[in-house]
């Protein structure tokens, strides 16, 4: 499960309170990570090469909020399913959220239930439902 990072925290405080406003990206994209991205992103860690590449989501890809516990929850609506890997992406502990497919702005990271080691011939995947952003 993931939370919300600064950046994204401050745009929408921001824009709430009338002090800036924020446009939503109109795509965000899930990139994964060998390592905790942090909340201002600088602990990132993507592969490299390999065929990796950050997965382009939509507006339609993701579920309407809804209350989980104390917190307001969202998660994918339909499969994120990456390119299948040509080599070794490591070992595969966090994603994060951007609005680019490169450099960009983190929006929101976390920590995979299981660690997975991606190498030559397979494919990450989440299915729909698995991956979840909170917000409290």
């Amino acid at each position: 499960m993931g939370s919300f990072a600064n950046y994204w925290e401050q745009k929408i405080l921001d824009h709430v309170f009338g002090k800036a406003s924020y446009t939503a990206p109109s795509n965000i994209y899930v990139a994964l990570s060998t390592a905790d991205p942090t909340d201002d992103g600088s602990g990132i860690a993507e592969p490299s090469g390999n065929g990796y590449a950050r997965k382009q989501t939509a507006p339609a890809d993701w579920n309407a909020a809804v209350v989980s516990d104390t917190n307001y929850r969202i998660d994918n609506a339909n499969d994120i399913t990456f390119a299948e890997a040509t080599g070794s992406w490591g070992t595969i502990s966090h994603f994060a959220l951007f609005d680019a497919a490169s450099a960009g702005n983190i929006l929101a990271h976390g920590a995979l239930s299981v660690s997975k080691a991606i190498g030559a011939g397979d494919t990450a995947k989440f299915a729909a439902g698995d991956l979840d952003v909170d917000l409290g």
